[in-house]
């Protein structure tokens, strides 16, 4: 209730009454009791609308003077981080606060998608091109559908991702930093084939 109610000075209070808390699972409301880590949980606030991003960015601050992990307590191969959880819930300020406080770039999250694949599905071009700065694998495969972040870029465009613009800025920063438009997916395609005759920017790139 204090993250839904973005209460900085209640999260103050409870974390120095018992800092434990600050790495504590939250339940994802009343309804879903699953729980999960507050970093993470902040991420889901942004996606939800409870508040902004500068405002979870806020909370997260709080968090971690009170000793919570960047990372959650555990890096689990195919469950999300909280920087992961971060780029796939479009909560991109937060998310690049996560990676300039040492977050893991490179943790494959849900279906063996690292912050950056999710980040390209979501087109979110602003979080692609700082974690591209910071040294995320550029051409890292996924688990499940061993595709690239450039891949995951074109295929998230195609299924329903808005504002192509955005897509398309992902694409071109992938490119201009080396990816491999060559490299097929699970089933052998590669990204190019993925494009209709409408797509005329992003044949001109990846051709």
């Amino acid at each position: 209730m204090l993250l839904k109610n973005k209460d900085y000075e209640g999260i103050r209070k409870a974390l120095s009454a018992n800092p434990n808390l600050a790495n504590e699972g939250v339940p994802y409301d009343e309804l879903n009791t699953t729980k999960a880590h507050p970093l993470h949980r902040i991420a889901d606030g942004v996606f939800n609308k409870k508040y902004t991003d500068e405002e979870a960015v806020e909370m997260a601050k709080i968090f971690l003077e009170f000793g919570a992990k960047i990372d959650g307590n555990e890096l689990i191969e195919k469950q999300d981080s909280p920087l992961v959880a971060a780029a796939s819930l479009h909560a991109d300020q937060l998310a690049i606060f996560y990676v300039e406080h040492g977050a893991n770039i490179n943790h494959a999250g849900c279906h063996g998608g690292t912050a950056l694949h999710w980040a390209a599905w979501c087109g979110r071009d602003k979080l692609v091109k700082k974690l591209v700065q910071s040294g995320a694998l550029i051409d890292k495969l996924c688990i499940n559908f061993k595709s690239t972040p450039l891949f995951w870029a074109i295929h998230g465009l195609k299924n329903g991702g808005k504002n192509p613009q955005n897509y398309l800025e992902c694409v071109k920063i992938l490119l201009q930093a080396g990816a491999d438009k060559s490299i097929p997916n699970v089933e052998g395609k590669i990204p190019f084939e993925l494009l209709s005759e409408e797509d005329l920017a992003l044949k001109s790139l990846l051709s």
